[in-house]
Formats: C-alpha cells, structure tokens, sequence
C-alpha cells in the first residue's frame, strides 16, 4: 500500500487504521509488513487489546520487540506477560481472557456482559472462575441462550473443562488438543488458575512453522533464518554450523588417511569410497526422518525405542545386502577392466562393508536423535552432522579395513 503524494502522514494513518479494523489480523500483519515500526505501533494504538494483540502476534518476533515500543500499554501489557514464558511455550502465544465470570451470576447477567464485550473483542466461550481464579467451568453461547434468564452459571457451565498449561511446550500441547478441535483452549498455571486463553489456529499455526523448520535445524539452520534475512545475520547463524561440519569432515579424512598404504598398493578402492559414503549416509537420513517424526508425535512409549532400533537395524541389513550385491557387480567389473589383482575379493569387501555400513547408519539415525532429546535437545538440532560424521567414518572405515584384512 503505497504513500500517493495527495495524502499527508496523518491522512495516511488513518486511511492504514481503517483498513486494519476491517480485515482480518493476518492480512493486517501482511498489507503492514512493509511499514516501519512506528507505523504498525501507531496503527495497533487506534485498535482495541484483543485485535491489535492478535495483529502483533503476526508479526517475526524480533519485530514485536520494536513495535510494542509503540502500541500503547493496551496491546504492550498483554505482550510482555507473554514473553515471562518459556520460549515455544503455549503462554507466549496466549492473550487476555476477557469473558471471566463468577459461577453465582446469573445467565441474564452475564448475557449483559458480553452484550458489550463484544463491541471491543470476539467472544467464542464464557469462563467461570472461583474467588482464587481457579478454572471451574465454560459456558458457549448455546447454553446460554438456551438458559432460563435467572439461572446460575453454576448450573449451566461445562464443569471440568480441559485445559492447557501455560508453560507446556506448543509441541507437547499439540498432542493434547489433536483430538479436541475446539476454536479456543483456556490456559492455566500450574495450580489451575486461569491466566488467558489461545486460539486454535495459533497453536496449529506454530506448530505448521516449527514442521517446517525442523528440516533446516537437522542442518544446523536456526528458524529464525528466513530467504530475505539479512546476509550478516545469516553469515552468523550458519557459518558456525559449517565449522562444525569441517571439523567432524576431518574425523573423516583422519581415519582414510590410516589407510594411506592400502589405497596405494589398491587405487581402485579409492574409486567406491563416495559409494559407500553416500549410501550408507542416504539409509541413514531415512532412519533419521523416522525417527524424528516418531519423536515429534510422542510414538517413543516404553518398549517401542528397542522395537524401532530393531526394526531400522534390520532394514539396513536387508537394504544394505541388496545394494550391496549391485555395488559388488560394479567392483568387479570396474576391476577386471583397471587390470586389478584379486576382483572377486574387491567385489567381496564392497559387499560386506556396504551391508555393514548400512547396519551401522541405520542404528545411528535412531540413536543420535533420542540421545539428544534424552540430553534435553532438541533432536532435530543438527542430527544430519552428527550423522553424517559417523556414516562416512564408518563406512570408509570398515571398507578400507576389510581391503586390508582381505585383499592384501
């Protein structure tokens, strides 16, 4: 939405509030994007808590830092409780619960009430709370417009509702309410008191974008890095993670280098190392992929952790064994034709080191992400480093070995 010449700053604002009260907060945050700061402040300023809260929570948090400078204590207030939670928490993502009632009042009451809420902030369920703000029931709209007019809250509320902590993990409240669709969940603390609500599509919302981060981080690639992030900043978040990667490549040529006479006296070895690095690191990214959405869908119950690495130990083998059996064809040839000693034995030590590097990859796709969550990491948190670090060592390493034990 481009500034014409005919409109003076303040004509401008105003033209930019009415547009931001009439659409929906994600178009707001996204015809705002390209404002500065102090604009998108001014604009949430004019706007009720509840909506201009919504709008702020649409935009990258490093930007929220800058434009609640702006917003005005309505959307500010709300904004900094949020942020005394846990990072990735259900609490950074809740707003103020307006629609809090006491379970003596009656349905005419409280009907009155939100009669004028409603004129400031969408109302989709009642909360009846006790006198320490403990969670004890919630009312929708059917039951009270179903309700006799003096009847209790009491008598009409949903008693024992469920809930979500505040500082539960969006992850983990994700695998409560995957069953429960509901528009809105309360939020409470640890001890039941009702502390704010969260939307539905926020937690959806948030967990859609973790997903698709998770790809990124098993690179070392921060969520925060996005296609027009600055290059300083991207230079800063990713070129660590490739000091990392050199330094676990070392490890790699370290061990080929124990084997420096072996490729001498054989150079045709030297031709299957990208093989057999770049199968068993492919078998095991699969193992890695499963067991990374095992993780992020709760599947690791007790007992199941020794199935999985079973079951992944087992497809390696049978994986490895049959492009092993190919990768050995392809040695033979290759060494017939380079005039090689002994092509059989070669075509014998591709197979055995492609079965047992495959073996080896599969486990490690399974042990490196649970290890890291047992840590308390995050499993996605450059697993494929880690994993690519202990698939080229192994594989290169039981190759050259095997020549050696074999061959000469």
């Amino acid at each position: 939405m481009e500034r014409t010449a005919s409109q003076s700053p303040a004509e401008r604002l105003e033209h930019l509030i009415l547009e931001a009260q009439r659409r929906a907060p994600l178009d707001v945050a996204q015809f705002l994007l390209k404002e500065s700061d102090e604009t998108v402040g001014a604009v949430l300023k004019h706007l009720q808590s509840a909506p201009g809260y919504r709008i702020l929570m649409r935009f990258p948090e490093d930007r929220r830092h800058r434009i609640v400078q702006f917003a005005g204590d309505h959307v500010g207030d709300p904004w900094s409780v949020a942020q005394g939670f846990p990072e990735d928490s259900v609490g950074r993502l809740m707003e103020p619960v307006v629609a809090v009632f006491s379970p003596d009042l009656t349905v005419r009451e409280a009907v009155g009430k939100i009669r004028q809420w409603v004129h400031e902030t969408l109302i989709t369920y009642g909360y009846v709370i006790d006198e320490q703000e403990h969670l004890l029931g919630v009312l929708t709209m059917r039951e009270l417009l179903l309700a006799e007019p003096d009847t209790r809250l009491a008598d009409v509320m949903l008693r024992d509702p469920f809930w979500v902590r505040a500082d539960l993990s969006v992850s983990d409240a994700m695998k409560e309410v995957v069953y429960r669709h509901y528009p809105v969940y309360p939020v409470c603390d640890a001890g039941g008191r009702l502390v704010g609500i969260v939307h539905g599509f926020m937690l959806f919302e948030h967990q859609k974008f973790e997903i698709s981060a998770q790809a990124g981080r098993m690179v070392g690639v921060g969520k925060e890095e996005h296609a027009l992030t600055v290059w300083r900043r991207s230079l800063f978040m990713l070129h660590p993670w490739l000091q990392l990667n050199l330094v676990t490549a070392f490890l790699a040529a370290f061990v080929v280098s124990l084997f420096e006479e072996t490729i001498a006296q054989v150079v045709v070895l030297a031709a299957f190392l990208p093989v057999l690095a770049g199968q068993s690191g492919n078998t095991g990214c699969q193992s890695l992929a499963v067991t990374i959405r095992a993780l992020t869908l709760d599947e690791f119950k007790p007992g199941v952790f020794r199935q999985v690495l079973a079951k992944e130990t087992l497809l390696g083998t049978l994986n490895g064994a049959i492009v092993g059996v190919v990768a050995a064809i392809a040695m033979i040839a290759y060494a017939i034709n380079a005039g090689a000693a002994e092509p059989v034995t070669l075509g014998l030590v591709v197979f055995l080191a492609m079965t047992g590097a495959c073996v080896a990859s599969g486990m490690t796709g399974v042990l490196v992400p649970v290890t890291l969550q047992r840590l308390g990491a995050d499993p996605a948190t450059a697993s494929s480093i880690f994993l690519t670090t202990a698939t080229d060592v192994v594989s290169m390493g039981l190759f050259l070995w095997l020549a050696s034990l074999l061959v000469l």
